[in-house]
């Protein structure tokens, strides 16, 4: 149950940070998707939703990984914010 605490409370950190790059937030959303919805499902987004494809992709990186070490990850990565 802790893990789900500090999962909250980094979700609280990553949405209250200002200024974070374009690699540092696809980084999280994927950890976000991965910890929340488990593996990506449904096909890429096409060539010109660039959005859509950057997340797609960002989650589909983080494919396997169970959804506790996913939330590890998206805990240990929001600690390093700052």
């Amino acid at each position: 149950m802790a893990l789900d605490d500090d999962f909250a409370a980094a979700q609280k950190r990553v949405n209250a940070a200002s200024g974070l790059d374009n690699t540092k937030m696809l980084e999280l959303y994927g950890l976000y998707k991965q910890a929340t919805s488990g593996d990506v499902r449904g096909s890429r987004p096409g060539t010109f939703d660039l959005r859509g494809r950057a997340k797609y992709d960002a989650w589909a990186a983080r494919k396997g990984l169970t959804k506790d070490e996913a939330k590890q990850r998206y805990v240990d990565t929001a600690a390093k914010l700052g």
